[in-house]
């Protein structure tokens, strides 16, 4: 059972009044054979939560437990976890074969045993036509999935990834993602994945922790974090483009967009939830040009994506994205078009705290 508690768990580095807390209070149960995605910008401490659980950082506060025991003080070798790094951190004189081998000899485990694991894992990874090469005849894709191995023949209670896919192309890294949920699928053992790329977390996590300045912002599956943000950071962080964010007042059947900007009429049957200060939030899908809509944007610039379009605007003077489907005739810069809004669709988020509100 690879189950992993973590139980508020805080990271201060330094002592007394000076000290600084990079970690708040953390707490997430992650079942046994699930995969978790810990997502968020550069600097927002989820490295430093992974490098906790993995032993690589001491805990300031709180409680790690791995499948049902406690590892606070625990040595990060006897965790019974595997790591893969960014950097795939190979033995570079070393075969493919004796790489992913290494380990298990260090423990004295038997030599046929060593046998069997590394050829599954190489099955498992096609790498058994590399297995005789040293990694710098490999490209960065099979380096990668040599790493993978070596943590897959541990046989460990969780694997822990810190950002193993930074170094690969956009091709390579689309195609390692699928190589990853497969590997899941067929192993089921429980994983905790680390990375700043939200594509990357959204189809790859079954649930989703995302982080931002040390603390937890939400945590859910890819479609209740995408379609229900937790924060308006979660909404401006997860989506691509991100969520348009209009910061105004809000009373009844109205939203006036910033200090003195236009009125918008929202979509019936749809009211604020409440009248005051408000951050309206809405995806660039959910919107769509319609000559009866009452929601003028100005629009400044028009990006081509292949099956779709990016229209940049301004909204009541607030800046606002729209996306269209590319087979439409795109408005001209400069051109002022009406909108309507999906009224199912609306986000509201406490303009002082950036909470969600209303549901």
């Amino acid at each position: 059972m690879g189950a992993i508690s973590i139980r508020n768990v805080v990271k201060r580095y330094g002592h007394g009044p000076k000290a600084n807390q990079v970690i708040h209070g953390v707490s997430a149960d992650i079942s046994d054979g699930e995969f978790i995605v810990i997502v968020g910008p550069s600097g927002c401490g989820k490295s430093t939560l992974l490098r906790m659980v993995a032993g690589l950082e001491e805990i300031s506060e709180g409680e790690i437990s791995i499948a049902g025991r406690v590892v606070n003080d625990v040595e990060p070798a006897d965790r019974d976890i595997a790591m893969v790094f960014q950097n795939y951190a190979l033995y570079p004189h070393m075969s493919v074969y004796d790489n992913m081998a290494y380990g298990l000899k260090i423990a004295k485990v038997p030599k046929a045993e060593i046998e069997a694991r590394v050829n599954k894992a190489a099955a498992i990874l096609e790498l058994a036509p590399y297995l005789q090469r040293t990694p710098r005849q490999l490209s960065g894709g099979q380096r990668q999935r040599v790493a993978m191995g070596r943590a897959i023949v541990r046989q460990p209670s969780a694997f822990l990834f810190d950002e193993p896919l930074s170094n690969l192309d956009a091709k390579l890294r689309a195609q390692t993602r699928l190589e990853i949920q497969k590997l899941h699928r067929e192993l089921g053992v429980t994983s905790l994945f680390v990375t700043h790329d939200q594509v990357e977390a959204m189809t790859l996590a079954q649930r989703m922790i995302v982080m931002n300045a040390g603390r937890m912002e939400q945590i859910g599956t890819p479609e209740q974090v995408y379609g229900k943000p937790a924060s308006s950071f979660v909404a401006s962080f997860i989506g691509s483009p991100p969520m348009n964010l209009l910061q105004g007042h809000a009373d009844g059947l109205r939203f006036h967009v910033g200090a003195g900007g236009a009125a918008l009429n929202l979509p019936l049957p749809v009211a604020a939830p409440r009248t005051g200060e408000l951050v309206l939030g809405l995806r660039p899908e959910h919107t769509a040009i319609d000559p009866q809509g009452s929601w003028p944007l100005q629009v400044e610039t028009v990006e081509m994506l292949g099956a779709e379009r990016l229209v940049h605007g301004r909204l009541g003077g607030a800046q606002f994205t729209l996306r269209i489907d590319a087979t439409l005739v795109p408005p001209r810069v400069g051109e002022t078009v009406h909108m309507t809004a999906a009224p199912d669709r609306l986000h509201w988020f406490d303009a002082a705290n950036g909470q969600r509100v209303g549901d």
